[in-house]
């Protein structure tokens, strides 16, 4: 009997995945051929700006997708994923600051301009290793990977559950800010790591570089949701819901819950780590404002808008509040949290399954 294709079996029986990607890709597509192809001075150009504006939120999309898949399919609430995604963002952003060298105000080429003006003679020890792309890259999914291992190990070890949980990883992120605000911490305090000029040795003020970006995190949300979708459809996936429906009854039937917990927990964290890392080099800074708990808290409005347990849901949520997000902020400056505000409760209280569940619902009518 000829086997499926592993791509078609895993995103077999899944439409809405499949039509939510493939009108990502035509979206990229088009924006990065009217980008680079496209004279300037017509209608149907589209600026660098827009291209990273689509960069950054595709790479919130991939954060959204690593929440979905602890909270709408393990049923674990994490109110700190903002940390993971920050030290992958700082991370990479640590590799950028390596290979800016004597183009920096001060002109040093071992120190960023930050430890220079604090006077630092010497790079600290934990900086080292980070002009290598490779080792870098390492350490954006090795650091958020170990955070999540010891914490998730106690934390499920404890069974510790619900609110209590949400509670105690919402202050981890926020000790974790107050932390990378102290100026001697070595990650440039308030102001964080910015003025980067080039990733891989490409400039990155160069609109095919942005492109590249934009292609690159479109092809690691692919990537992501692919796996997010495998880990469902296999047997693990459906241990894993049982968890989420019924904890007790699964421990009961002699399951190690602990140990799926964390497996699931972890591969989330790496998840998000990649996404900061993707985010840093198209926004070009990042600061101990991401570590916030409000952003972390935004993150489960995205996926809640968009649909929970539904992994494109996540997807499509992360992009619809960000373009919102990016409009109102400027337009309605003053109405705008409150909006959103009153949108999560909207969504919680009368369409628990969010967007998607309000086309699920025009698909039962039709058919009906």
């Amino acid at each position: 009997m000829k086997r499926e294709p592993i791509l078609l079996n895993i995103l077999k029986n899944d439409k809405g995945g499949k039509i939510v990607l493939s009108t990502l890709a035509v979206i990229v597509f088009v924006v990065a051929f009217c980008n680079l192809f496209i004279p300037q001075d017509s209608i149907f150009y589209v600026s660098t700006f827009t291209v990273t504006i689509l960069g950054k939120y595709l790479a919130f999309a991939l954060l959204a997708l690593a929440l979905d898949l602890v909270w709408g399919y393990l049923g674990v609430l994490s109110l700190g994923h903002g940390a993971f995604f920050a030290l992958g963002g700082y991370a990479w952003a640590m590799y950028l600051m390596r290979q800016i060298g004597d183009r920096g105000v001060y002109g040093n080429p071992d120190l960023p301009d930050f430890m220079v003006f604090m006077n630092l003679k010497e790079l600290p020890w934990f900086w080292h290793g980070f002009d290598n792309p490779i080792f870098a890259f390492l350490m954006v999914m090795a650091v958020p990977a170990l955070l999540a291992f010891v914490f998730g190990y106690l934390a499920f070890k404890s069974r510790v559950t619900g609110v209590y949980l949400s509670i105690i990883t919402q202050a981890l992120t926020y000790a974790l800010m107050l932390a990378f605000y102290r100026n001697n911490m070595g990650f440039g305090g308030n102001n964080g790591l910015t003025d980067f000029k080039d990733i891989l040795g490409f400039d990155l003020s160069l609109d095919s570089t942005r492109v590249a970006l934009l292609i690159i995190t479109f092809i690691a949300l692919v990537i992501g949701y692919l796996i997010c979708r495998f880990i469902m459809n296999s047997k693990l996936g459906r241990v894993i819901i049982s968890i989420r429906d019924a904890e007790s009854r699964v421990r009961f039937l002699g399951y190690k819950v602990e140990q799926y917990k964390l497996f699931i927990f972890i591969v989330s964290a790496v998840l998000a780590a990649i996404a900061g890392a993707l985010y840093v080099p198209q926004v070009g800074i990042i600061n101990p404002n991401v570590f916030s708990p409000l952003f972390s808290i935004e993150l489960v409005i995205w996926v809640a808008i968009g649909g929970r347990g539904t992994l494109y849901g996540a997807i499509i949520g992360a992009i619809v509040v960000s373009f919102a997000s990016t409009y109102f902020t400027s337009a309605l400056p003053e109405v705008w949290l409150y909006a959103l505000g009153g949108l999560f409760v909207i969504v919680t209280l009368y369409l628990p399954k969010g967007i998607v569940g309000i086309f699920q619902r025009i698909k039962v009518k039709k058919v009906s």
